[in-house]
């Protein structure tokens, strides 16, 4: 049962909206249990540096070592589910005439929880493809403790993330940029705020006329730019602000 109200005026601007953006950060994961990437560099893997486990060069070197991490993280996400936010975005999108869900998470819990079509920024944490090819390699078993060769060119099959020196896809850029373009609110959910480019995007939403809205624990800097920053868990504000929204349905209809 929803224990806040909805911030004052935001349930209103949402509803009003033509186009609502919506970038996510490892915030609104965490509230599943999984840990964030730094917090995954625990225990056996805690004498590891992110460059030693997160980059081409180390995946290089030490294949065998970078795909054991992975396979671990994914253990991890796998055993996690959905949370209430993920549920309230998906709800949000089947609600509102459109939503753009960009997310900078990389273990699918937005797909699980209803939503079609996220944004990956840094790719998917159960997808894979070749270090030497690119060729995506679907078929890959879970779990698959010992390293893959690729069918087409026998290089090995590494995860479908995005790590430290790459670039993000060019897909997944293109339509975040057109939807900060269009977006006329943009709700930033569980993230810093810090990183980019993916911080840069309600930036670039707000340059183009968008309301800029922060709902997370602890404001960000983006905060001093919101008009609303709403200092919540995801997972306890965004179900509270689809059932408000419901009920203004509600009244609506029996006008």
């Amino acid at each position: 049962m929803p224990t806040a109200p909805v911030p004052e005026g935001l349930a209103e601007r949402v509803a009003a909206a033509q186009h609502v953006m919506v970038l996510t950060g490892a915030g609104i994961s965490a509230e599943s249990g999984v840990p964030t990437f730094r917090e995954a560099q625990t225990g056996l893997w805690s004498r590891f540096r992110p460059e030693e486990l997160a980059t081409a060069e180390a995946f290089a070197e030490d294949p065998d070592t970078v795909w054991a991490w992975y396979e671990w993280r994914r253990d991890l996400v796998a055993a996690a589910g959905p949370n209430a936010g993920h549920a309230a975005l998906a709800e949000l999108e089947r609600m509102l005439p459109r939503l753009t869900l960009v997310t900078q998470n990389v273990d699918g819990l937005h797909q699980r929880a209803g939503s079609p079509d996220p944004i990956e920024f840094h790719g998917n944490l159960f997808d894979n493809r070749c270090f030497d090819c690119g060729r995506p390699a679907p078929d890959v078993p879970r779990p698959c403790p010992a390293l893959p060769r690729c069918e087409a060119c026998g290089g090995w099959i590494r995860p479908g993330v995005v790590w430290f020196g790459e670039a993000i896809p060019t897909a997944a850029l293109q339509r975040s940029f057109s939807a900060a373009d269009d977006c006329d609110l943009f709700l930033s959910v569980g993230t810093s705020s810090l990183v980019y480019p993916a911080a840069g995007l309600a930036e670039r939403a707000a340059a183009c006329g968008a309301a800029l809205v922060e709902i997370n624990p602890a404001p960000t800097e983006l905060a001093r730019h919101a008009v609303c920053a709403w200092a919540s868990p995801a997972g306890e504000a965004l179900p509270v602000l689809v059932a408000t929204l419901d009920g203004m349905r509600a009244v609506d209809r029996e006008k």
